[in-house]
């Protein structure tokens, strides 16, 4: 893998660029040149890789861009909520209020103290370990751009470490903002490693695969102490968050057990039947400010999992569903109390006329803390298509509140993810947020949008294509039909039929 260029920009059109904050810090994005001479500004998720002159080589890691940061901190380091919470602007709110605002006009943009203001509310997080210095600053946050994550993974059928890096590096050159590590298999710590030295983006990963690997597999075998085992284990490893389904109690599961589709998280599931053979409750929320205790030490953040969230329409907003949310906004405090960052995972499958008490009740229940969606899916019957049927309702729940949105691929439900689906996955889920953050007024969202407009207009199909969210994609089926990008006028239309070619020739008086 370490020939292979993953990240060309030169090949879209674009470079790396860096812009400098007040103090000095150098924020990297890409920059889209134009063939009417304007150049754009937008948010790149590649980090190093962006470079013009960089070759992936998994062996070597990348460069520790806040390795001084951290340093500069000393022993006694905090979290970013503890800075916010005193007034202290970080380093990484500097770079995450420039990244933000891409190229939106002076006005418009976002503040450091904007960032930081978020950040002591609870309505937004950093997930920044100080362990996993490689990553670039990023925000999750109702207030910011929508992000969307991609997950990866060995699997017990296969352990090859390259592949793994190879898929983390695969999801960010085509958007994503975070990647989970859900790895069941072989070396699931060296893989985790590898995969933390070599991506520029946040880490996040599910704690209970690793500790259930450890007793072999066998859930009645499950203890708290192989848990709080491996949580610092991959907090010393560099772990930026953490889905921990400490919220699912046993008075939830009665009305869990009944629906239709039962329980569908792994990791809920787990837990319930480890609760029923121990007739105990959940030790992940006995335990919960020991866990608190130790993220805040190295300020890793807490995604709290929707262990119950519906996995089909007929169980969608259901008793147990709300149920869990409660105990979720619980938690949240205690772990405010202990200043560690704070998101929620939310559904799962929900119509699309519940998709906003979803939303409504988060907010209420769970005090404004960031919310983090898979999809939903808005109906059952897309298989083959769920990418579709989720993006749909990830669109509508991004405009609504959610932060950050899991990406569902072509073959949820049905198997593993290749390369192909992962980048369909990838694409279409940044769509989805794109559409959230139009539909918000996100400081600098439309100008991309706009330049698209007047490339069409245009006639510029270079630009067209480079301004895409999937440029390759966008140039193979323009050239299918059309050898060259200099026509004015598409393969649809042809030359006598196009709409605008016809509509520019009553302006001009042809």
């Amino acid at each position: 893998m370490a020939k292979e260029r993953l990240f060309d920009l030169k090949k879209d059109g674009a470079t790396r660029i860096y812009r400098k904050t007040t103090s000095g810090i150098r924020v990297g994005m890409k920059e889209i040149s134009l063939r009417n001479g304007k150049k754009i500004a937008v948010y790149d998720t590649a980090g190093i890789y962006g470079e013009d002159y960089y070759v992936v080589n998994p062996r070597k890691g990348i460069p520790k861009v806040r390795e001084e940061w951290v340093r500069g901190r000393g022993e006694n380091t905090k979290t970013q909520l503890w800075y916010a919470r005193n007034g202290i602007i970080t380093p990484e709110m500097e770079y995450v209020a420039l990244r933000e605002s891409q190229d939106a006009p002076e006005d418009e943009r976002i503040t450091p103290e904007f960032v930081r203001k978020e950040v002591a509310e609870g309505r937004a997080i950093i997930p920044a370990n100080h362990r996993h210095p490689e990553t670039e600053p990023m925000i999750i946050g109702r207030n910011f751009l929508v992000k969307i994550n991609a997950n990866i993974g060995n699997s017990a059928l296969g352990s090859d470490i390259d592949a793994e890096i190879e898929k983390a590096l695969w999801a960010i050159k085509w958007g994503a903002d975070t990647v989970m590590d859900l790895s069941t298999g072989k070396d699931i710590h060296k893989t985790r490693e590898a995969i933390l030295r070599n991506v520029p983006v946040p880490v996040g990963t599910v704690p209970i695969y690793q500790a259930l690997e450890k007793v072999s597999g066998v859930i009645e075998n499950l203890t708290w102490k192989a848990y709080y085992e491996t949580l610092i284990e991959q907090c010393k490893q560099g772990v930026d968050y953490f889905t921990i389904h400490a919220g699912l109690l046993r008075k939830h599961l009665p009305c869990a057990l009944n629906r239709t589709t039962g329980i569908v998280s792994r990791g809920g599931s787990i837990l319930a039947k480890w609760m029923e053979h121990h007739q105990q409750e959940n030790f992940l929320y006995i335990h919960f400010e020991d866990i608190c205790e130790l993220l805040k030490k190295y300020d890793v953040a807490l995604s709290l999992g929707d262990g119950l969230r519906p996995g089909s329409i007929a169980d969608a907003n259901d008793e147990a569903q709300f149920g869990e949310l409660k105990t979720l906004g619980e938690l949240t405090r205690i772990a405010w109390k202990h200043d560690v960052q704070v998101i929620i995972e939310g559904p799962g499958h929900v119509p699309m006329n519940k998709i906003k008490e979803n939303m409504d009740l988060q907010l209420e229940y769970c005090h404004g803390a960031p919310f983090y969606t898979l999809g939903p899916l808005v109906c059952d019957i897309g298989a083959g298509y769920d990418h579709i049927t989720s993006a749909i309702g990830a669109a509508m729940i991004g405009w609504y509140g959610t932060a950050m949105l899991c990406y569902v691929t072509t073959k949820e439900h049905l198997a593993l993810p290749n390369r192909d689906d992962v980048r369909e996955g990838v694409v279409t889920y940044k769509i989805a947020a794109h559409a959230a953050d139009l539909a918000k007024g996100h400081p600098g969202a439309t100008r991309r949008d706009l330049e698209m407009s007047r490339a069409r207009y245009d006639f510029r199909w270079t630009d067209q294509f480079n301004l895409s969210l999937d440029p390759e994609r966008a140039r193979k089926f323009h050239l299918e039909m059309i050898r060259n990008s200099d026509v004015d006028y598409c393969g649809m239309c042809g030359p006598h039929f196009c709409a605008m070619r016809i509509s520019k020739s009553i302006k001009n008086g042809d």
